[in-house]
């Protein structure tokens, strides 16, 4: 049996049919009022599906990040504000939403501005089965406020091979650059954050 919210109204049959098996009409008002209660409440199933993409994707960036600290940043460890990786996971899902493969359909290049220049970190395909119908450019940014620890200019000379730095603070602010892939009369999107 379907349940619907105007199944008290429209389907007699199946009530006297409940009925005939014993079934206390109470004990069936009462039924038919779950099922109306639950028909007006939000579907959370799509809610938890985008939670947990974006608690994966934020995830994804900070891998990115920790495998490209030693081999192209040339640091020990890269500071990053808090829940700016869930932030910036958020707008990717914004912004894939309303292309035809969504997310799955996304080539992800990650750069950081260091210093007026940017720095490829890495490429990420969400879906590699899918062929990708879009490009999101994230482009974290260095906080230029951010003072050396006096801890790195002792650690430099000590441990650390000329141009490693001890540490990288990454600035709360962002860069996303999208461009479709199927249509060539679509610009592209700068979005700073």
């Amino acid at each position: 049996m379907v349940a619907t919210s105007t199944l008290k109204n429209k389907n007699a049959e199946c009530i006297s049919e409940l009925i005939d098996r014993r079934f206390d009409q109470a004990h069936i008002d009462e039924e038919l009022d779950y099922w109306d209660h639950c028909l007006v409440e939000p579907n959370l199933n799509g809610e938890v599906y985008e939670d947990r993409t974006c608690q994966h994707l934020a995830k994804m960036f900070e891998s990115c990040l920790s495998r490209a600290k030693k081999t192209k940043l040339h640091c020990s460890e890269v500071l990053v504000p808090e829940k700016l990786t869930r932030r910036i996971a958020r707008d990717v899902l914004r912004l894939s939403s309303g292309e035809p493969c969504g997310l799955r359909g996304c080539i992800l290049y990650i750069h950081l501005e260091v210093e007026n220049m940017c720095k490829k970190l890495d490429r990420i395909i969400y879906d590699a089965s899918v062929v990708p119908t879009f490009e999101l450019t994230l482009v974290f940014k260095q906080d230029g406020s951010a003072w050396p620890s006096l801890r790195d200019f002792f650690l430099i000379g000590a441990c650390f091979t000329p141009g490693f730095r001890h540490a990288l603070k990454l600035s709360p602010g962002f860069r996303l650059i999208k461009k479709k892939l199927y249509s060539s009369s679509a610009g592209t999107v700068v979005e700073e954050y």
